[in-house]
């Protein structure tokens, strides 16, 4: 079942796009179009990544009140998680959607994998192609921008998913700001601060390893969707700085 529905929602309509691109628009290589795909999957997400991005302001504006109500009710987990989803829920905050946005692109990153190690590319599966698409029987330019083989690694792409990785973390956790020498620091402040440390700098990093430890596909991908979030990123901020 799992199977099937892995095929059926991801699987089979990210390789019939791929090669719709390529045999409708016969100068383009590979590559771009795994960019166009990647670009259509951004859009089709859109709604849910506008979710995550204004729960992510919006849990920035009420900083001051989840303080609060974690100092009252510190010693009282249950009030605590009460307090706090009350506080969400009056906002109109959910703070699950970057969870849900995470999770619907997993399988799309994995249909992309599996795509290029068992698709068969260059040559083309007709069995699993949709009637309406006429394909060519090979695809002869996998690379990309005539340049990169995507079907192989690369140190350009997977150095670019790193460093669109770093940009795209950089954008979204809130500035780090001077610390109060008088302040005195918790163990959970010295967490908070660690992990944002290694969102900064580890996950870039793991990207980048990751990234070039599989076909440059995935780092392809990976580098236009990080590229293409900081696009919707800051056009959702200047959206709703605006008010609209």
């Amino acid at each position: 079942m799992f199977s099937y529905l892995f095929h059926t929602l991801f699987y089979n309509p990210i390789y019939n796009g791929l090669i719709f691109l390529v045999s409708f628009f016969p100068w383009m290589d590979l590559g771009v179009a795994v960019v166009l795909i990647t670009v259509a999957v951004k859009l089709i997400l859109f709604p849910l990544t506008k979710a995550s991005i204004k729960t992510q302001i919006k849990i920035k504006e009420i900083e001051p009140a989840l303080a609060e109500i974690k100092e009252k009710y510190k010693k009282d987990r249950e009030m605590l998680a009460k307090e706090t989803m009350a506080l969400y829920s009056k906002n109109k905050i959910n703070p699950f959607s970057s969870f849900m946005l995470i999770l619907v692109q997993l399988p799309i990153l994995f249909a992309l994998y599996f795509v290029f190690l068992k698709g068969g590319l260059p040559e083309i599966n007709l069995d699993i192609l949709y009637s309406f698409i006429d394909a060519p029987t090979h695809i002869n330019n996998i690379r990309f921008l005539g340049i990169i083989d995507i079907t192989q690694k690369s140190f350009i792409l997977a150095l670019t998913a790193g460093l669109s990785q770093f940009f795209q973390i950089r954008l979204v956790l809130p500035k780090q700001q001077t610390e109060d020498k008088n302040k005195v620091r918790t163990m959970k402040d010295d967490l908070i601060k660690n992990m944002q440390l290694q969102m900064r700098y580890v996950m870039p990093v793991f990207i980048f390893f990751i990234s070039y430890g599989l076909i440059s596909a995935i780092a392809l991908y990976w580098t236009a969707s990080n590229l293409f979030m900081i696009g919707q990123e800051l056009y959702v901020r200047k959206t709703l700085k605006n008010g609209k």
